[in-house]
């Protein structure tokens, strides 16, 4: 449909990423994006905690659905020995079944890149601004994907103009993530310079997307106002639908969690506890339709977004916008 350099790395017809979700990105979600034309992105701990596959079943699973290309988010933030051993697994495992597509998020991507680089994949790394780009850059990656402040979840703080003036000295290939919701924002991204756009909001209101109706039900009927940062869920901000549970948490980390994140050894304990939190609720809330005991996160693109629609036909209308 439109080749650059991103479609090239993928392997894929469409410059459109249905981005890795947790709780969100199951197997069917995943699958059905891929085989209309984009890239879907496996979540390994969403595919094993959440939707309850043995991790090479859960891969089987979707090859059973397509046999087009997918990809795999390595999270690599962190020094426990435990989680590494697993994420190490899961990248090898992914590589046997012939993923060749990876995008890591957090932390240091130099290891990815070695074990990926040496069966000819790619590596592309999350990035809110340039300090984090030129790590993923120092690391060996092949590309990044851009969060802008209008991205669903942990967003960055820059727009999507901004961000890409940032990033493209770097010389690589650049995906924006965030705040799409339309084929005309969709095309407008790729017009402003950037190889490839990733959605996450838009393909939670699908009807392959197993989270609940509530939750899709709030995205159709939201709009950009009603978006807003959150502390209290990871002590970074957080952009979520606003509802009942939010305004009674509130939006600002109490002052207990802010001196616990100042200290050089008290951090990793309350970001441990924020993480083990939200772990928790996340998967909660991918099936509950109680606004005052849950959260949805969610990105300002849900002002586009106005039903729910099987992924193939989204990325086929978003297809249909580059002619």
């Amino acid at each position: 449909m439109m080749e650059t350099p991103f479609t090239k790395h993928a392997g894929i017809a469409v410059p459109l990423v249905c981005g890795p979700m947790y709780p969100c990105s199951n197997p069917e979600l995943v699958a059905a994006v891929s085989e209309a034309g984009g890239l879907g992105i496996v979540q390994p701990i969403a595919l094993t905690y959440v939707h309850g596959h043995e991790f090479r079943a859960g891969l089987r699973a979707i090859r059973a659905r397509t046999r087009k290309p997918i990809g795999f988010n390595a999270l690599i933030e962190g020094n426990n020995k435990l989680y590494r051993e697993r994420m190490t697994q899961w990248i090898d495992i992914a590589l046997e079944e012939g993923v060749r597509f990876f995008l890591t998020s957090l932390g240091n991507p130099r290891w990815v890149c070695e074990r990926v680089h040496a069966v000819g994949g790619v590596v592309y790394h999350d990035v809110t601004e340039r300090k984090w780009a030129q790590k993923g850059v120092d690391g060996g990656v092949d590309g990044l994907i851009a969060v802008n402040a209008r991205a669903g979840g942990h967003a960055g703080r820059q727009s999507p103009e901004e961000l890409l003036d940032e990033l493209r000295p770097f010389g690589l290939p650049v995906v924006s993530a965030g705040g799409v919701g339309t084929p005309a924002e969709f095309t407008r991204h790729l017009r402003m310079g950037y190889a490839g756009v990733q959605l996450g909001t838009r393909f939670i209101a699908t009807t392959e997307c197993t989270a609940s109706d509530a939750y899709k039900q709030a995205i159709v009927d939201a709009d950009e106002e009603d978006i807003v940062l959150t502390e209290r869920l990871t002590g970074v901000p957080v952009a979520v639908i606003r509802n009942d549970y939010i305004a009674r948490l509130g939006t600002s980390a109490g002052w207990f969690a802010r001196w616990m994140l100042k200290g050089r050894r008290t951090k990793h304990w309350m970001r441990t506890w924020y993480a083990l939190n939200s772990v928790r609720r996340l998967k909660k809330s991918l099936s509950s339709s109680d606004t005052r005991t849950d959260y949805w996160q969610a990105g300002k693109s849900v002002a586009g977004i106005h039903d729910v629609r099987p992924a193939g036909e989204i990325v086929r209308e978003f297809a249909a916008a580059l002619d």
